[in-house]
């Protein structure tokens, strides 16, 4: 995963989530550090985005170029990652079957 993808993560994911960045913050060409802060500032994007209303999934490509635009460690992330795209199917169906508890 790569923070290019964070509109599908968020939107595949939920809320209540953890994101581990391994390779993609210590992959940074610029460092682990700018690569940590190119991920905390798509994720935050994101999140603004969301809260002021905005379908983030559609419009995630262009809330994250327009964030890129002030923080060039971002930039620099889209740029490397670009041509990575996240488009799996998924292997754990939503077939399950409930299983009824006490209520205890």
């Amino acid at each position: 995963i790569h923070l290019g993808q964070m509109h599908q993560l968020l939107d595949y994911l939920g809320n209540d989530v953890v994101l581990q960045f391994g390779g993609g913050t210590i992959g940074h060409p610029d460092g682990i550090q700018a690569g940590a802060t190119a991920n905390r500032v798509a994720l935050e994007s994101m999140v603004l985005a969301r809260n002021e209303g905005r379908d983030f999934v559609a419009e995630g490509p262009q809330i994250l170029r327009e964030a890129a635009k002030t923080c060039g460690p971002l930039q620099t992330a889209l740029d490397l990652w670009k041509d990575i795209t996240f488009n799996y199917t998924s292997t754990d169906t939503a077939d399950f079957v409930e299983t009824p508890t006490a209520n205890v």
